[in-house]
């Protein structure tokens, strides 16, 4: 079997006076979620949907379907925010991005919504596993756009698919293939606005998962950390992955930000799930 060895670390950066960005890591399960920008009670979004999809990890399985669990992790996890929504109508509006990587002990599964970003590092190559839900990113494919032209693109932060209150997400949720000694990155995008990829493959080639993931949000801090950013890093090893066990951060790590701490992982076990 393969698992991750991980790290995690996220900062609220120079400029925004709260985090809205979450993040899960452990030996089975990656993932970063940033509260869309903007909109109401981002950190609330982040955190609930990061807690849902690690309850329903944690209360899942061995063996069972990887892509089925996800899915049915995400489509939770908007009924948990209309919830919210319904709970406390100051919150209408309030979306997440969501990236996750589960390694189940067959293999891995991405989950994707939003303009986080998943990456792999196979040697020296970076390769982007993701694909960016966004309005300058459509502009790219239709070519009436070059990348070059997204820095200075007054809609470069429209995001037009998110995990949100109002209306089920649309998530593309696939297998990939990794192997023992790939190092998989999974960021906001308070990193890939401010750092290039020659810079990020340098940083995320250096040293332990932990020393990767903190250079680099000190690389987007001191490129002016304009936004959240949360960086997880993970490398492909040998193990067993269904350790209950994980390590949060950013809104994830407060409490307060949770629309119900316990519903997530209540469900999961209703539905036949068993924890070890």
């Amino acid at each position: 079997m393969l698992r991750f060895r991980p790290a995690a670390r996220s900062d609220r950066g120079l400029v925004r006076a709260n985090n809205e960005d979450s993040g899960y890591a452990s030996a089975g399960l990656l993932l970063v979620a940033d509260g869309v920008g903007g909109n109401a009670a981002g950190e609330v979004a982040s955190a609930s949907v990061a807690h849902v999809v690690a309850s329903f990890v944690l209360g899942s399985r061995e063996r069972q379907d990887p892509v089925a669990l996800l899915s049915d992790a995400v489509g939770y996890a908007f009924a948990h925010l209309s919830d919210g929504v319904r709970r406390d109508p100051a919150r209408a509006g309030m979306a997440t991005t969501l990236t996750a990587l589960l390694a189940d002990g067959d293999g891995f599964t991405l989950a994707h919504v939003g303009d986080s970003r998943g990456y792999l590092l196979r040697g020296p190559v970076l390769r982007q596993l993701t694909r960016d839900d966004t309005l300058v990113q459509e502009l790219i494919d239709e070519g009436r756009i070059t990348r070059q032209d997204v820095a200075s693109h007054p809609y470069r932060s429209v995001v037009v698919r998110s995990v949100a209150a109002e209306s089920p997400p649309v998530v593309s949720i696939v297998r990939v293939e990794l192997e023992p000694g790939d190092r998989v990155l999974l960021c906001s995008d308070g990193l890939t606005d401010l750092v290039p990829d020659d810079l990020i493959v340098r940083l995320l080639d250096d040293g332990s998962p932990t020393t990767a993931a903190q250079r680099l949000v000190d690389a987007a801090l001191a490129a002016g950390g304009r936004d959240n950013v949360t960086c997880i890093v993970g490398d492909v090893d040998d193990g067993n992955p269904h350790v209950r066990n994980g390590h949060l951060v950013g809104a994830h790590q407060n409490p307060v930000n949770l629309i119900d701490p316990a519903a997530a992982l209540a469900y999961s076990l209703e539905r036949g799930a068993t924890v070890e």
